[in-house]
């Protein structure tokens, strides 16, 4: 277990996380999660959520990181990791109830959480939702100075990452058929923000 990828962050925050999970998601729910990273939170949240079948994916440099998570935890409700760049055009082939991911928005580009929206409206089943954690900006402001500071940090990294305001992000999710929906609060200033798609539930 400790060759394995650890991100610290996941361990804080996966208890508060899975009690939304639990609000959220239905039995027998088929799961996209969009940048597993570690893949600590896919087998967390599949050990706890075992009527759930998690799909974790990442860009190809995690993938192996990934996988030895899950192949560890022994899941069978959680699969080895998909190979997913958002950044790409491509979709995957298989349709999702709900579609999850955590920590990514910030550190994306503008066009490529843009891309991610498409990429979630194309996957998404009946009246299937997107769950997106992270800090966000509210009507253009911080939620706290620590946000605020974090945000200057990213931009110093890369112009392209900053922490993104939920403003836009619902405006982008309308644009893909995804109507907002509960927001939570969640430790260390983050939320839990969720959409969910406009259709029928036996599409």
């Amino acid at each position: 277990m400790s060759d394995l990828p650890n991100a610290p962050a996941a361990l804080r925050n996966r208890d508060a996380i899975l009690q939304i999970l639990r609000a959220e998601l239905a039995d027998d729910s088929r799961v996209l999660e969009i940048g597993s990273g570690t893949g600590q939170h896919a087998v967390y949240f599949g050990e706890h959520l075992s009527s759930v079948r998690w799909q974790p994916s990442d860009v190809t440099a995690n993938l192996a990181g990934i996988e030895g998570w899950v192949r560890e935890s022994g899941l069978t409700n959680v699969a080895q990791p998909l190979q997913l760049n958002v950044a790409d055009t491509c979709q995957l082939d298989a349709k999702y109830d709900a579609v999850y991911s955590a920590n990514t928005a910030h550190i994306m580009s503008v066009q490529n959480v843009r891309q991610m929206m498409a990429i979630v409206a194309g996957l998404l089943r009946g009246a299937g939702r997107l769950l997106l954690y992270g800090p966000f900006r509210i009507d253009g402001a911080f939620t706290s100075e620590s946000n605020a500071r974090f945000d200057e940090s990213l931009r110093q990294q890369n112009p392209q990452m900053g922490i993104r305001d939920i403003e836009w992000i619902d405006e982008l999710a309308r644009c893909h058929n995804l109507e907002p929906g509960p927001r939570y609060a969640m430790p260390a200033n983050n939320l839990l923000l969720t959409w969910r798609r406009r259709g029928e539930l036996g599409e």
